[in-house]
C-alpha cells in the first residue's frame, strides 16, 4: 500500500486523514445534537465538554490534509467533474472556517483556551473584542450546519456514483 496518492486511488495518509476526520466530525455533530435534544443531561455535559477540543483537532487535521493534498498535486485521482472539484473545495473551506470562527470567538471573549493538554492562547481581562465574538457567534453555527449539509451531499454523491454511474464509482478511491 502506497503512502502517497496515485492517479487511481488515494494513498494511506490521505485515507487515514479522511476517515479520522469523518469520525471526529461525526462525533462533533453528535455533541451538537445532544446539546439540542438533551441539554443539561449527564450525556450532554460529557459530550459537550469535548466539543472545543474536537473542533481544534478538526482544524489541525484539515490544515494537515490540505498540505498533504497540495504535496500530492498531480498524483491524486482527478475529480469526476467541476461540481466535484467545487464541492471538495467547499468542504475543505468549511472544515477550516467553522473551527476557526469558534477560535476567533473564544479569543475575542478574553477567555483562555486549552485543549488536548495544549494551551492555544492565554486569556485577557481588558474586555471583549466585540467584532470577534459577534462574527464567531453569527457564523460558527450557521456554517457548521452548512458543513453538515455539504457532508450529506458528499455522501449522497458517492452513493449516486456507486449505483447510477458505476463507471465513475469513486468509493474504491478512498475505501480498501
Amino acid at each position: 500500500m502506497s503512502m502517497r496518492d496515485r492517479s487511481n486511488r488515494y494513498g494511506a495518509v490521505s485515507r487515514f486523514l479522511h476517515w479520522a476526520m469523518t469520525a471526529i466530525i461525526a462525533w462533533q455533530f453528535t455533541t451538537v445534537l445532544a446539546r439540542i435534544l438533551i441539554k443539561d443531561s449527564a450525556l450532554d455535559n460529557f459530550l459537550w465538554s469535548t466539543h472545543k477540543a474536537s473542533g481544534l483537532l478538526i482544524i489541525v487535521l484539515a490544515l494537515l490534509r490540505l498540505l498533504w493534498a497540495l504535496s500530492n498535486t498531480g498524483r491524486r485521482p482527478q475529480p469526476v467533474n467541476v461540481v466535484s472539484r467545487v464541492g471538495h473545495a467547499a468542504l475543505y473551506a468549511l472544515m477550516i472556517a467553522v473551527p476557526a470562527l469558534a477560535l476567533l470567538r473564544q479569543y475575542g471573549s478574553g477567555r483562555a483556551f486549552e485543549a488536548l493538554g495544549v494551551r492555544v492562547f492565554a486569556g485577557f481581562d481588558t474586555g471583549k473584542i466585540t467584532w470577534m465574538t459577534d462574527l464567531g457567534s453569527l457564523l460558527h453555527s450557521n456554517l457548521g450546519w452548512l458543513l453538515f449539509v455539504a457532508i450529506v451531499g458528499h455522501v449522497a454523491m458517492v452513493i449516486w456514483h456507486q449505483i447510477k454511474t458505476p463507471e465513475q464509482n469513486v468509493l474504491p478511491r478512498m475505501w480498501r
